[in-house]
């Protein structure tokens, strides 16, 4: 499992598994955050609200719970359709700032690898790490469960677009297959069934980056106009939270 390689698909599939030059001070492991330690999650969605002028904090916390997403599943997706493993990613192992971008943002300390099956990859990735992650934002303000989880299918679905992408370009077309085999399996999950519809993979919930004052339609958009800002059309969030 060559982790330089999978990182050169993209920066989101990037991994570093050394100590950042700072000696990774302002890194704290993914399972202080799950238990409760809410500061660094509540910094980095006061970080993306600042630079995009967000409206509202959930706006802010969904584009920030995008790409952290987005970071989770592709570094383990990207080693198990190149090479049939991927980092077992133990919350306790994945340390995160949020302050930085890929790839000194996450930092694994760990040594073990799984296998690239469905069932591996849903445990290593959706119950360890996204079914807590969603727990911690829902702490940090309100957003709802709809939103959170199409969010996690849009990263899902374009972790395999860059990976297929990558795959055509390099003449490695096991891999794609493998990628588009293994996400397939995943989308079948409650949780994730129904959060992206066509073979162009279009989530069916919007991430609300529309309600930013420079912020536009995602390449994946449910939506093909952006919607006026402060209409509601039911598709943003869902339900309220609790």
């Amino acid at each position: 499992m060559d982790l330089v390689e999978s990182g050169s698909v993209g920066g989101f599939f990037a991994l570093r598994t050394t100590a950042p030059e700072t000696g990774g001070a302002a890194h704290v492991p993914l399972a202080r955050l799950y238990a409760g330690e809410t500061g660094p999650l509540a910094a980095r969605v006061d970080r993306v609200g600042a630079r995009l002028g967000a409206p509202e904090r959930r706006v802010a916390a969904s584009i920030a719970h995008l790409g952290l997403a987005a970071r989770l599943w592709s570094i383990a997706l990207g080693p198990a359709a190149l090479f049939g493993r991927f980092p077992d990613l133990d919350p306790a192992e994945l340390s995160w700032d949020g302050a930085l971008t890929s790839p000194d943002d996450l930092w694994w300390a760990g040594t073990a690898t799984r296998p690239a099956t469905v069932d591996d990859l849903r445990e290593a990735v959706q119950t360890a790490h996204l079914v807590p992650l969603h727990e911690a934002f829902r702490r940090d303000g309100r957003i709802s469960p709809r939103l959170l989880w199409g969010n996690a299918g849009s990263a899902l679905a374009g972790a395999l677009r860059e990976l297929t992408r990558w795959a055509r370009a390099r003449g490695r077309p096991e891999v794609a297959a493998r990628a588009g085999e293994l996400v397939s399996g995943l989308f079948a999950h409650p949780d994730l069934v129904g959060t992206v519809r066509g073979p162009a993979l279009r989530r069916t919930s919007c991430c609300l980056y529309y309600r930013c004052p420079s912020g536009g339609l995602c390449g994946d958009c449910v939506f093909d106009h952006a919607p006026v800002r402060g209409g509601s059309t039911g598709l943003e969030t869902g339900p309220p939270a609790p």
